[in-house]
């Protein structure tokens, strides 16, 4: 199949302006962008389909602009509901200059001669002043025409100032800068994205005589059982270390269902169909082994946290599985363990009564019972002496002792100070 018919097995283009010249237009190296609010300081999962989009053209002779919109993320493109929290331009360049080297993370190969451009919106929206904007740019877009847009229509019950009706405007204007300084033929973006994109095609197309762009949306990424995707336990997975770190986002996706992994798979891993369909049969026939969740996971860790973000999650994943505890250092054990309860202490204790406050035991019997049962490990050690004492001598990197019931019930001891 050709670049257009491995995007579409893949799930990746819901609407195209034009789709048989969009086509046609793919069979010589163009240039396309997406644009990328640096409304938080890291981008989060969402994102991974637009930017692995942008990889994908790349690998195949095209070359990438990734716009970090430094001007829009002052703005905000409408929610479905509220109006955003403007920032100030200190907060968004900050934000922006994270998000750049993120992206470059995936798109930076300085060894090809198609490797990603960056820009910056701030450059030339800051330079457009109130009349110009209004004389050169606001007279080309209908009021009818901008109300129809889902992003609009759906806020007006609820409110829309003008400053977020707007927003369409300057995304528009950032089509035709690209367009004219860069040759920029082609945007994608998120279906949510497809009105703000067809303001572009449109602004492009009553001020150029014989300009010919496109705009192309993919879907956006579901989970099949209805809950939100990019979240675990309700937090977002992002793309910065310091956010969710590299053994978290590893973890996110080995624990993606069989219900979703292929279709994930297929958005977002850069493996052949041929290799995602021979995980697909893996999934029907021995799914128990996860085989597709682990090889989903350590690609896309690799590619956001790079290989040694990559072997810090498998060696954090291996020390749960395996109780190996000592080969870790005291941040990756409390990365390992951020989402089990903890108990704080100031002096050493018994491990009974660790049981009991900790709530691994209802009382000091059945504490006494998983003890001489065998069902209680320390540090990665099975425990059946009745009278053991957790302190800081035999507490890991002298701070902290893990418990295990069982095995999967986790519980953390920490010693103050």
């Amino acid at each position: 199949m050709n670049f257009y018919e491995d995007l579409k097995w893949r799930g990746l283009v819901k609407d195209v302006t034009d789709e048989e010249a969009f086509i046609q237009r793919l069979k010589k190296p163009l240039r396309l962008y997406c644009g990328f609010d640096p409304t938080a300081d890291s981008l989060h999962i969402g994102s991974l389909q637009q930017i692995l989009l942008l990889r994908r053209y790349q690998l195949n002779g095209h070359t990438p602009i990734a716009l970090i919109g430094d001007a829009t993320g002052m703005i905000g493109d409408p929610r479905p509901t509220t109006e955003r929290k403007l920032l100030t331009i200190d907060e968004v360049r900050a934000n922006g200059v994270k998000i750049k080297a993120q992206l470059a993370r995936i798109l930076e190969h300085p060894e090809t001669s198609n490797n990603f451009i960056a820009v910056n919106n701030y450059d030339w929206l800051s330079k457009i002043d109130i009349l110009s904007f209004l004389r050169d740019y606001g007279k080309h877009f209908n009021v009818a025409y901008m109300i129809n847009k889902d992003t609009i229509s759906s806020r007006l019950s609820s409110g829309i100032s003008f400053t977020e009706f707007t927003y369409t405007i300057l995304q528009a204007v950032d089509f035709m800068h690209l367009y004219q300084k860069f040759d920029c033929e082609v945007q994608i973006g998120g279906s949510d994205q497809w009105g703000n994109l067809t303001s572009g095609t449109e602004l492009i197309r009553r001020t150029m005589d014989d300009a010919k762009v496109f705009g192309v949306t993919s879907p956006l990424i579901t989970n099949s059982d209805g809950s939100k995707f990019g979240k675990s336990e309700g937090k977002n997975i992002w793309l910065s270390e310091e956010r969710t770190s590299s053994y978290a986002f590893y973890q996110y996706w080995l624990n993606v269902s069989d219900s979703d992994v292929i279709d994930f798979m297929k958005r977002l891993s850069l493996k052949s169909p041929t290799e995602i369909s021979s995980y697909e049969t893996g999934v029907k026939t021995e799914g128990h082994l996860r085989k597709a969740q682990k090889a989903l996971a350590e690609e896309l860790t690799a590619l956001v946290h790079g290989s040694v973000g990559l072997a810090k999650a498998l060696k954090i994943t291996e020390a749960l599985f395996s109780g190996a505890w000592k080969e870790l250092n005291l941040s990756d054990i409390l990365d390992a363990l951020s989402e089990a309860p903890s108990l704080s202490v100031s002096e050493p204790k018994a491990l009974i009564d660790v049981l009991t406050e900790g709530k691994l035991a209802v009382s000091r019997r059945e504490a006494r019972e998983l003890i001489e049962n065998g069902s209680i490990s320390v540090n990665g050690e099975k425990i059946t002496t009745l009278d053991y004492v957790l302190n800081k001598e035999n507490a890991l990197h002298q701070h902290i002792h893990v418990l295990r019931k069982g095995k999967k019930n986790y519980f953390v001891m920490k010693f103050e100070g």
